[in-house]
């Protein structure tokens, strides 16, 4: 534990270290919200949205490039000088979703500044071409956990392990998905999804390290640093926001964490904040498209607590203490005993 630890403590003091000179970088090539109009995956015009986000614009975002560099870069060093063990087609589960969602995060985020006037809807990307490209990219590390890895099963407390067989691809793609957008959406205000990320890391830590899984302890012991720099310029009123590269990279790899523990349903818990965000949003999109009416008077859920009147710090507080008791919950749920 105390190795963890140390690389806990060095990946936060790498990036904190890193960090300012970063955001003046990302100043100088202008890489910061732009004014726009955004509308749903409806095309239709989310002027709320507009109206609660406005006064952000000129604040850089980008902020996971950052994490995921440190991180990285610590992860592969932690193998040779640390003699930190793991399996290779684990190490490539990790990267391969770490890297590669940063990289589909980054490119919608440079055609967010191209198309600065909201003709895409939200994303740089169209809805339906991003979610084709993450299905893709997520069915790579689902293959490799069935085939190479050998995870087929579920746990569930109470009734222990259950073998799904090959269903198990569908399942690990949906769920790196479903969290790459759960992720996504939840950043929407200053330290909400970087500090439940954070929260989530910790019960996972605990997790990965009885299961005497070192390579996965220490991915999220030093990611879980990063985070803790980043989140510090990241709360209210941010200095610097995680971008799509972040978000949708961070999200995918919380997944991932959850897959490779083996408690692939304590992570609906865990990350349970999450799981509200986007369930809010998926409903609300549902009675636009099939009621032709909405559900909520607006989603996700933290606009909604805007709409109403509580201010930005208060609605991202109380969304800790919310993941926290989620968090002990999850854990509590992933115990074999």
């Amino acid at each position: 534990m105390a190795q963890l630890l140390g690389l806990t403590l060095l990946s936060l003091f790498i990036t904190a270290i890193l960090i300012v000179p970063f955001i003046d970088f990302l100043y100088r090539i202008k890489l910061r919200r732009q004014k726009q109009s955004t509308v749903d995956i409806f095309n239709k015009p989310t002027p709320l949205f507009d109206k609660f986000n406005g006064w952000k614009v000129g604040t850089p975002f980008g902020g996971g490039l950052l994490i995921i560099f440190v991180t990285t870069l610590i992860f592969l060093w932690s193998f040779g000088m640390l003699k930190v063990t793991i399996h290779p087609w684990e190490l490539f589960v990790i990267l391969f979703t770490f890297i590669s969602f940063g990289l589909l995060g980054l490119y919608d985020d440079g055609k967010k500044l191209i198309n600065g006037t909201g003709k895409i809807p939200f994303f740089g990307l169209r809805f339906r071409y991003k979610l084709l490209l993450q299905l893709l990219l997520a069915l790579v590390p689902a293959v490799v956990l069935y085939t190479n890895l050998g995870y087929s099963f579920l746990f569930i407390r109470g009734i222990g392990l259950t073998n799904i067989g090959l269903l198990y691809i569908p399942f690990a793609a949906f769920v790196i998905v479903s969290f790459a957008n759960a992720f996504n959406i939840a950043d929407g205000l200053d330290g909400l999804a970087s500090g439940l990320l954070l929260i989530a890391l910790v019960s996972f830590l605990a997790i990965s390290y009885s299961n005497v899984d070192q390579g996965l302890a220490a991915f999220i012991a030093i990611l879980m640093g990063s985070v803790a720099a980043f989140l510090y310029f990241n709360i209210y009123k941010a200095r610097i926001w995680l971008g799509d590269v972040g978000s949708m990279s961070l999200g995918a790899s919380l997944a991932i964490v959850g897959l490779l523990t083996g408690r692939t349903l304590a992570i609906i818990v865990i990350g349970g904040v999450f799981v509200l965000e986007v369930g809010s949003s998926l409903i609300q999109l549902s009675g636009k498209k099939f009621l032709k009416r909405k559900i909520f008077p607006v989603a996700p859920l933290h606009l909604y607590f805007l709409k109403k009147g509580w201010a930005e710090p208060k609605i991202v507080m109380r969304a800790w203490l919310l993941g926290a008791f989620f968090a002990i919950l999850g854990l509590y749920l992933a115990s074999f005993k």
